[in-house]
């Protein structure tokens, strides 16, 4: 079976790209079929699978990712565990009679999908099953289900079963204790010691089903209320995935936003590693002054995320400022910019191989040539070191080159062995193609070779960027913007206390996105400032302690001065007056987007032709034209627009001049010796014409006639 897409290459754009990608889920099921079944969120996937990190698209519910504490099952020794159920009474079919095999209180054993033999107690060998895992004394990913309809147990020790842990309850009273917990913290037990004291267990899918879970462990309840309750919750917030783990109350916002901060997420520039600066990648966006969030959650202590950010707190102001704000657009502080928020470093390999052709001859790297005065001939060789490579530190520019490497003329000609001269080498050097006006600075220089003994030049060209009019911007909401123009500082609004905002975000983002979690990661971050302590704003995390309420955040920003609801009184930078509403004003988390201007601004006038059509190239990366489709073309039609139709699709693409017969309607040629026309259909050249046509047409009836069909013009007069 050909399967595509089963080995990728690990996403390094950021570090939650990274752990994102490991614990991604892509069935084999087809992208292009509509049915919604596959991609609807099943109740069994609770826990198991994260019920907002998945793609937009056509992969939309297909491509999943795994829960926070999700574990997938690897295959266990078989052998060992059916001897087991046959010592607690499995006894094989082959022994019992028909009477025995239908006896109604007794239970097929089912191990891996095959029948193991029949019990006579089921529960009673369930129990003891569970104890032994318990215990430790069988594997800890066994799973023991007793399906009471169809008369089964299934014990499966196989592999690729997800499961996920949960507190082992006692008619409701967790086994989990205060001291249990102390000693957690105090380094003096660990996971592993919780499952070997039958404290945590793992169950599966088809176990859950026996299971009665509790999200929170209720002391308060009766007993009778208590009794049927087997297993509690490690923590609501677990059902979410690392990606999702993220976003500041989470449940507090639409769904599809905490979607689209999941991709978002991942495309968020910050660091991706320690050892980052000693990478090679092909690609690295690093943000240069990356913070961790001043509101945090427990995913992203567990994760790291507070060590490797992707973002930085942003002091924003929700309010209209310039026309500049409609539509998502955000106005930002240009003293901002120049302290260094929203900074990053792009940093891009460029390989370079020295080519071998046998026999002795290969490329070579030849030092910059200079005149007797020890001048450069040529100024886009100032990067070059005297071994014709770029040396670290030097600054380079489009282009540049980088590599001064030189190919032999004819390798066909040369004998065994023989010395190449000067002259029987060509330039063909490495070319650095930027963003004209642009500087960058050459990182790393790296020399190493290959299996086959080629060298190999690895340069690593950094380029500092600081945002500009274009780039793209998000909050952990999914609330992504772009930036509409830069502001002087003077002219921002200020409050009392001459606290200024770093960007302005327009109030229409609120009501129909629904993003209650931006409006309270603001005042829990105000009053994170305020009082000095990180705030927490975990998913479901209020009656555990793992998000602190609204209420509390309200009266720690009384406590300091501020209004309880986060608003400010705020004086216009332009006039000098009080603005005439209290504005909401505080910190929020806002990721820099690798979509940025630079790497996507293109225009072009006269450039490159494709050699078979003669019609300008296609794509930026090759100097491309902008296409004029079908349907802009019927737009123009539709507006009477002839001039400029005749403008883009003839002149302005691949005009051509060409020799037409009158008599019989084909394309001739025009003799340049003779200086006449020529049609090679009549066998003569009275009855010639010349007309302009577009070269692609041409190409078409010459194509046609090599099938057979005639295209043939009929002339008037013009």
């Amino acid at each position: 079976m050909h399967r595509k897409g089963v080995s990728q290459v690990l996403s390094r754009l950021s570090y939650m790209a990274s752990l994102g990608y490991m614990t991604r889920i892509t069935p084999q099921f087809e992208k292009t079929r509509k049915t919604s079944g596959p991609r609807a969120l099943q109740p069994s996937q609770w826990g198991m699978l994260c019920p907002c990190d998945t793609p937009e698209g056509e992969a939309c519910g297909l491509t999943k990712n795994l829960a926070l504490l999700t574990h997938v099952t690897t295959d266990q020794e078989e052998g060992p565990l059916m001897n087991l159920c046959k010592s607690l009474g499995v006894e094989d079919l082959t022994l019992l009679s028909g009477e025995e095999i239908h006896a109604p209180g007794s239970f097929l054993v089912m191990f891996n999908g095959l029948i193991l033999g029949k019990h006579r107690k089921p529960q009673t060998f369930a129990n003891a099953m569970r104890e032994l895992r318990r215990s430790g004394k069988i594997g800890e990913f066994v799973s023991i289900f007793v399906n009471e309809k169809q008369h089964c147990i299934h014990i499966a020790s196989d592999g690729g079963r997800v499961c996920r842990p949960l507190i082992i309850a006692d008619k409701g009273i967790s086994r989990v204790k205060e001291c249990h917990m102390k000693e957690l913290r105090d380094g003096i037990r660990s996971f592993d010691d919780f499952l070997r004291d039958g404290l945590i267990e793992y169950l599966d899918v088809n176990e859950e089903n026996n299971a009665l879970i509790a999200l929170y462990e209720h002391v308060d309840q009766d007993d009778v209320e208590r009794s049927s309750i087997t297993h509690i919750e490690i923590e609501p917030l677990s059902i979410l995935g690392v990606v999702s783990g993220l976003i500041p109350y989470p449940h507090h916002n639409q769904s599809p936003r905490n979607t689209y901060q999941c991709a978002m997420g991942k495309q968020a520039m910050g660091n991706i590693a320690y050892n980052q600066l000693f990478r090679a990648d092909s690609l690295l966006y690093l943000l240069v002054y990356a913070q961790r969030p001043l509101l945090t959650t427990k995913t992203i202590e567990l994760v790291g995320y507070d060590k490797l950010g992707a973002g930085q707190n942003a002091t924003v102001a929700v309010m209209g400022y310039s026309g500049y704000d409609i539509e998502d657009a955000i106005v930002m502080n240009k003293s901002s910019l120049d302290r260094g928020f929203g900074r990053c470093i792009a940093m891009k390999k460029y390989t370079v191989m020295e080519e071998n052709y046998g026999d002795g001859v290969s490329d070579r790297i030849a030092k910059p040539q200079r005149d007797k005065d020890g001048v450069l001939l040529r100024q886009n060789m100032r990067a070059l070191d005297e071994d014709g490579i770029a040396a670290p530190g030097q600054i380079i520019r489009n282009h540049d080159v980088y590599v001064n490497k030189q190919s032999p003329k004819n390798v066909d000609r040369r004998g065994a062995g023989a010395l190449l001269k000067d002259t029987d080498y060509k330039d063909s050097p490495a070319i650095y193609k930027g963003v004209d006006g642009e500087t960058t600075v050459v990182d790393r220089v790296m020399l190493c070779s290959d299996r086959n003994e080629k060298l190999s030049i690895k340069c690593i060209i950094r380029h500092t960027r600081r945002p500009e009019v274009g780039d793209k911007f998000s909050s952990r909401h999914g609330q992504k913007g772009v930036c509409g123009t830069i502001v002087q500082q003077e002219d921002f609004p200020f409050s009392e206390r001459g606290i200024c905002p770093d960007l302005i975000m327009n109030p229409h983002g609120f009501p129909s996105r629904m993003t209650i979690g931006k409006m309270i990661e603001l005042i829990g971050g105000k009053a994170g400032l305020s009082c000095g302590r990180f705030h927490y704003g975990s998913a479901f995390g209020e009656p555990s302690g793992n998000a602190d309420k609204v209420e509390d955040i309200s009266n720690t920003l009384i406590k300091h001065g501020f209004s309880y609801n986060g608003k400010d009184f705020l004086y216009s930078g332009i006039l000098g007056h009080p603005l005439e509403a209290y504005i909401f004003m505080g910190p929020i988390y806002y990721q820099k987007l690798k979509h940025m201007v630079l790497d996507k601004m293109h225009a072009r006038a006269s450039g490159p032709r494709v050699l078979l059509t003669r019609q300008p190239t296609e794509g930026r990366s090759r100097d491309g034209g902008l296409r004029l489709g079908e349907m802009e073309r019927d737009c123009l039609i539709a507006y009477g627009a002839s001039m400029l139709i005749f403008e883009r699709l003839l002149l302005s693409s691949d005009p051509y001049q060409v020799q037409v017969c009158r008599k019989c309607g084909l394309l001739g040629y025009y003799n340049y010796k003779l200086k006449t026309s020529y049609c090679s259909m009549c066998k003569k050249g009275e009855n010639m014409a010349k007309m302009r046509l577009p070269y692609a047409c041409k190409l078409l009836f010459q194509e046609l006639q090599a099938m057979n069909v005639v295209p043939r013009l009929k002339l008037t007069e013009g």
